[in-house]
């Protein structure tokens, strides 16, 4: 607290500089440097957090007054030491010096030059004596809250998770008022697919690829303004990691093991010292489980039943990586900080699964039989390296970042299916069906990005930037199908593609607070470019936008936001963007996937882009005893890309043939739709009930039309639906020490309705979390978590598919229910040195902002 205050403090007067001052300056003749010490004057200990400031006064020659002009500042680190470089010599200067609980200490210094000595003068020591009425034993502590609720944004504190812990950014994501995670691991906002950005750039690391241990914050933008990449439809997910810049030597190790098959540990250390600050973390994490699925189909005929199929699957799935990350940051002075991290993450998921399956006639009586064995292995390298410059101007708030985020990675896989299928006696029906799978891709991504901002006058500011966006990928995937002998045959769903993404765009945003109305109004220009090829098949696909002149609409973002505050930490906000959402090379290759033999997946190079326009009313209020925040919101989604499934040709299942596929199975695409109009309300509500006892609950309210027509059929959809999630936290703290003692529960609710699809609906789904911590040793350094994920073991994914051919019932699983134990260390040593140096007497000290 007391850093805090004074910091401050120092920054409060330091912007305050007279620009007269830096005129006068251009007319010295001699710069030079001055240094000194601060010490406690009964022990000669140097002090750290100590206000050094260099005044000059300043005259005026138009009415002869004068007045006190600050010209340099900054706070001594731990060994007391300050200095100031470009000291205008041959003036009459003042050193102010003040600390808390300490007596205030001015001293008028005349600097004089001297060449012989390189213009730099040695001060001494100051010493300071502490202030008799100084309060003793008292401890003031304050924490973040969990969630912090703004107009544009959600902020959640992950060292609140406590069922996250151990874990990876799945178990975070689903901790989050208004997230929601599918049995995939895929993440939705609002029911739809957020942008995940890591750090504030894109990522290629998957949010299971991610330990929770290393990640601070997530920060959740619901409806972006022009200053975020226009591809953000669903919002934003910026999952922000944990960067240390505490003084001297510290760290966190952790380790966690349950069942099934859980395993991690994690180690993050930092060194902050002088100018430089050095963080590193290392990660380790594995988890194993056997999930299940089950699917009930009738084929038809113009509507009428002609048979039932039946299947039922478990798949042992085991997933583990281990990541590094390390960095520095380089404060090169108190405006300019260069700061270089590199990321690598290693990895392997393998997938065993086993299915069986029942083919009814349409008496339902049983015809035959199948069994299906699968074994799959995926491996997979990533890299990360930023490069970020930040430049800080002497007008208070005025700066300029530069970045440039270089990711690259790999990966292999390959698997083997076995398709057999039986009579009902036992005997074989056909001859089984064996396809070996193998291929590996290769990605890149570079993204360089400049940002300005600039506050002009006291509540206006202006904003502006630009950014380039590159992303590459080739891929290799090549299909076998093996007969009897082991004599291979490739098979059509061989596929060799490669593509190249350019986005480049440019942003100006300006906002400005007139009395308790502010407003913000800002445009957004991208121009994007995909190319895409299938080069065994010399085709090509992708999108130009915009195309032209004509199309320069395609390719504008406008964004408004405009608040009214309407009492104390009460406001109410509208705002309007406008978005893209333009379809990936998972969407646009025509790749086959036959890991589900009943339902296969296909992207559709025919694709365009989506626009959403997006309208929100929000109402914030924060009170003494915690927050409220109401939205209400419409987006109107032109050229929808939403799912359509269909049962397979003939011509389709011969082309296919021997690839270990049902001869009804569905092709899984993608289409775009006319349109799709939603509209919801979401309320958040954060609420202390007593000390250390808090509850959030979230509810989300949304009706939703789909207007959809492929081949003349028309697929419009419209429905209600609503999701909820229920956060519970308290915390025992006795006032004797005892076991219970600093031991904190965390349970998390979630449920999700019935949500309507173009040809059906997603079903339910539902699911409790459970989680206690135990702080332990002095100083809180020692924590022991347990977890259960998953309580009632009832998280499962289901979908019901209603149409002309086929009518479908399914549901299948990410994970099970798991058992997590995590013990966790901090530790650390502010006085800690690396940096040694002689001082003008010879002596060893470290540098100007280590320790004695």
């Amino acid at each position: 607290m007391k850093y805090i205050i004074a910091t401050l403090l120092t920054c409060f007067t330091i912007f305050s500089v007279n620009a007269q001052y830096e005129g006068n300056s251009a007319r010295q003749q001699q710069n030079g440097r001055i240094y000194g010490k601060v010490v406690d004057a009964k022990t000669n200990r140097g002090l750290d957090a100590v206000s050094v400031q260099l005044i000059k006064k300043i005259s005026n020659t138009v009415n002869g007054s004068s007045k006190d002009s600050i010209v340099a500042g900054m706070l001594t680190p731990s060994n007391g030491n300050f200095s100031f470089d470009n000291v205008l010599f041959g003036d009459s200067l003042k050193l102010f010096i003040t600390a808390i609980g300490y007596g205030t200490l001015e001293r008028t210094i005349m600097l004089r030059s001297n060449p012989s000595q390189g213009n730099e003068k040695d001060l001494g020591n100051f010493k300071i004596t502490q202030e008799s009425k100084v309060l003793e034993n008292i401890t003031v502590t304050s924490t973040k809250p969990a969630l912090e609720m703004g107009i544009d944004r959600k902020i959640f504190n992950v060292e609140k998770s406590l069922t996250a812990t151990g874990g990876t950014a799945i178990d975070v994501m689903k901790s989050i008022p208004s997230v929601t995670v599918d049995v995939d691991g895929n993440v939705q906002l609002r029911n739809a697919s957020p942008l995940i950005f890591v750090d504030g750039r894109p990522t290629i690391l998957t949010l299971d690829q991610i330990p929770a241990d290393n990640i601070e914050r997530v920060e959740l933008i619901t409806n972006p303004s022009a200053k975020f990449d226009a591809a953000s439809t669903a919002g934003i997910i910026n999952v922000v990691l944990k960067k240390n810049r505490k003084a001297g030597f510290n760290g966190i190790a952790s380790v966690s093991a349950g069942v099934p098959g859980i395993l991690s540990s994690n180690l993050t250390l930092n060194l902050r010292q002088g100018k430089f600050n050095f963080f590193a973390s290392g990660n380790y994490n594995k988890s194993g489980g056997r999930v299940d699925g089950k699917t009930f189909r009738q084929n038809k005929n113009n509507g009428v039943t002609e048979n039932y199929f039946n299947q039922y699957s478990w798949n042992n799935r085991m997933r583990e990586f281990k990541s590094a990350r390390f960095g520095l940051d380089f404060f090169l002075d108190n405006r300019n900080t260069i700061t270089v991290s590199q990321n690598f993450v290693k990895g392997k998921f393998t997938n065993d699964e086993e299915q069986s399956q029942e083919y009814l006639n349409s008496s339902k009586i049983l015809e035959r039989t199948g069994e299906r064995f699968s074994q799959g292995s995926s491996g997979f390298n990533r890299s990360s390296t930023q490069l970020n410059y930040t430049h800080k101007f002497l007008n208070p708030g005025k700066e300029i970042t530069a970045d440039v985020n270089y990711n690259t990675g790999s990966n292999d896989n390959k698997s083997n299916i076995i398709n057999s299928y039986f009579k009902n006696d036992g005997t074989a029906y056909s001859l089984p069906n064996h396809v070996r799978n193998v291929g590996d891709n290769a990605n890149e991504q570079l993204t360089v990005q400049v940002d300005l901002v600039s506050p002009k006058g006291e509540n206006a500011k202006f904003e502006s930037g630009v950014r380039t966006f590159i992303q590459s990928n080739n891929s290799i995937f090549n299909a076998y199908a093996l007969d009897p002998a082991g004599a291979e045959t490739k098979l059509p769903l061989s596929n060799n593609y490669k593509y190249k993404e350019m986005v480049n765009a440019f942003y100006v945003t300006y906002s400005n607070k007139i009395n308790k109305f502010s407003y913000q109004a800002g445009i957004r220009a991208e121009q994007s470019k995909f190319d895409g090829e299938l080069i065994d098949k010399g085709q090509k696909f992708g999108y130009d936008y915009p195309r032209n002149l004509k199309n320069i609409w395609d390719a504008l973002f406008p964004s408004l936001f405009l608040t009214q505050t309407i009492g104390e930490g009460e406001d109410i906000q509208i705002n309007y963007t406008k978005r893209i959402r333009r379809p990936d090379f998972r969407r646009l290759n025509p790749f086959i996937d036959i890991n589900d033999p009943v339902n296969l997946r296909q992207g559709n190079p025919a694709l365009s882009p989506e626009y959403t326009n997006s309208f929100e009313f929000n109402y914030n209020k924060t009170y003494k005893s915690g927050s409220f925040l109401g939205v209400i919101y419409y987006s109107n989604n032109q050229g929808d890309i939403t799912q359509y499934s269909d049962t397979i040709t003939a011509a389709q299942y011969q082309q296919l043939n021997n690839a270990a596929i049902d001869p009804n199975a569905i092709l899984n695409t993608f289409i775009n739709a006319q349109s799709t109009n939603s509209l919801g309300a979401d309320f958040t509500l954060q609420q202390k009930l007593a000390k250390n006892f808090d509850i959030v609950p979230n509810v989300n309210l949304r009706y939703q039309k789909v207007n959809a027509v492929v081949n003349n059929i028309d697929l419009s959809n419209e429905g209600f639906n609503w999701e909820a999630k229920l956060i519970i936290n308290y915390k025992i703290e006795a006032k004797k020490s005892s076991l219970f003692s600093n031991l904190g529960f965390q349970v998390i609710g979630e449920y999700e309705g019935p949500e309507v699809i173009p040809q059906g609906k997603n079903k339910e789904q539902y699911s409790v979390d459970f989680a206690l911590r135990k702080d332990m040793f002095k100083e809180k350094k020692g924590t022991l978590t347990f977890s259960i994920n998953d309580v009632f073991n009832t998280n499962r994914m289901g979908t019901i598919y209603d149409t002309e051919n086929f009518y479908q019932d399914s549901y299948r699983r990410w994970n099970v229910r798991n058992f997590r134990l995590t013990f966790s260390y901090k530790f650390g040593n502010s006085k800690t040195s690396l940096f040694k140096r002689k001082d003008n007497q010879g002596r060893e000290e470290n540098d100007d902002n280590g320790n004695e």
